[in-house]
């Protein structure tokens, strides 16, 4: 990747925003968090399907002001909506305070999403290094893990009493870090191209509609993306810590195993290009998508296993680290500039969708135990690794 160009600079800017707002140092212990407030198992999926309502409702309309005023101004207000939700954890001890505050993360996480991509392509385009998107994405996205890397041990280890001061702590810290995000966020630079659009809000979202429909090979890639990470990720990140408890891991041990899942996530998400010069991108998530059925079967029919667990958390954090940025690639390499914000606003609104049907029918089973639980999730992780994809021609 070429130095000294917009795309570097902004590169180099959300590899550092991203860095400041994962310093959630709730993360490692957030399930033992919600049952120590009170919540269980059912309650925990209610509160991800508020997250995926915030996110239904929010994206749309957030997708149309990136395209209209750039991404900088979409991730300054999602930046502030996510202070303010993480915020509202410190006082959360009734169910409905869950909700608000997974909602309004749901809402915020849309400024994000889409604008981030658009903002990188747009970026890259201006360098001709579009066709490096992968490789951007998996370096932004890399962050995230070598935060984790610190956060999860210093998370762990604060809280290892699980007592109330502690988790107050842990939810003032993750508040001053994302401060900081916020003043990162600040120096973005749009790309010429991006913002300005001034087409009618109602034209827009045709335009974004029609671009999927004369691709829909994108439509379908996302589907499958979205039926992989939602139980491969979404839900079992939410009981992995519990997964662990159980099969006699202590609570400081649960830093230690996220760190070093984060380790090699960072190492994933830093290689995307190395592992794409060997695989298609289309082969590699048909390869991921397998290895997320087999650890998810494995972890249903195993739980008891501390080994079986700590190898499936290993092979998610692979399967989280390496396809969101090759599906990206795949989809952004046919999405139209003017309206690519919008048009992955749309996907997301599909995602949304996806969430609320698959949280509500997971949480259906969850009083029955993990078995049928993440067996279930097997099943679905399954449907959506067979769904045919392909890289499409110019």
């Amino acid at each position: 990747m070429k130095k000294n160009t917009l795309a570097s600079y902004n590169i180099q800017l959300l590899f550092w925003a991203e860095i400041f707002g994962n310093f959630r140092f709730i993360q490692p212990v957030l399930t033992l968090f919600y049952f120590a407030r009170g919540l269980d198992e059912t309650m925990i999926l209610f509160v991800m399907t508020f997250f995926s309502i915030g996110v239904l409702l929010g994206e749309l309309p957030t997708g149309v002001i990136a395209d209209r005023f750039g991404a900088k101004r979409a991730f300054l207000i999602g930046s502030v909506l996510s202070i303010l939700a993480h915020g509202l954890l410190i006082f959360a001890f009734d169910p409905w305070v869950f909700f608000a505050s997974s909602f309004l993360t749901g809402f915020a996480a849309t400024f994000f999403s889409g604008a981030d991509e658009a903002l990188i392509y747009e970026s890259l385009k201006e360098s001709n290094e579009e066709n490096l998107m992968d490789r951007a994405m998996g370096q932004i996205g890399s962050a995230r893990f070598i935060v984790s890397i610190f956060v999860v041990i210093i998370g762990a280890f604060l809280a290892k009493d699980l007592n109330e001061n502690q988790f107050r702590l842990l939810l003032m810290l993750g508040v001053f870090f994302m401060l900081i995000q916020f003043i990162f966020l600040l120096f973005i630079k749009n790309p010429p191209n991006q913002g300005g659009v001034r087409t009618p809000m109602v034209k827009q979202v045709i335009e974004g509609y029609q671009a999927i429909r004369k691709t829909p090979q994108v439509l379908w890639m996302f589907i499958n993306i979205s039926l992989v990470f939602i139980p491969a990720v979404a839900i079992f990140e939410k009981f992995d810590q519990k997964l662990l408890v159980d099969a006699g891991l202590p609570v400081y041990g649960i830093g230690i195993v996220y760190a070093v899942t984060a380790l090699i996530g960072f190492v994933a998400a830093r290689s995307i290009g190395w592992m794409t010069k060997r695989v298609t991108r289309v082969q590699l998530l048909f390869i991921t998508g397998i290895l997320a059925v087999l650890s998810l079967t494995a972890a249903a029919l195993l739980h008891t296993q501390l080994w079986t667990v700590l190898l499936a958390i290993v092979l998610l954090k692979l399967v989280s680290a390496i396809r969101y940025p090759v599906y990206s690639q795949l989809a952004n390499d046919i999405i139209p500039s003017n309206v690519r914000a919008t048009t992955i606003s749309l996907l997301s609104i599909l995602d949304s969708v996806f969430d609320l049907v698959i949280f509500t029918t997971v949480s259906g089973v969850a009083p029955f135990g993990f078995m049928p639980m993440f067996l279930v999730c097997a099943g679905i992780a399954l449907i959506g690794t067979l769904i045919p994809i392909r890289k499409a021609t110019s």
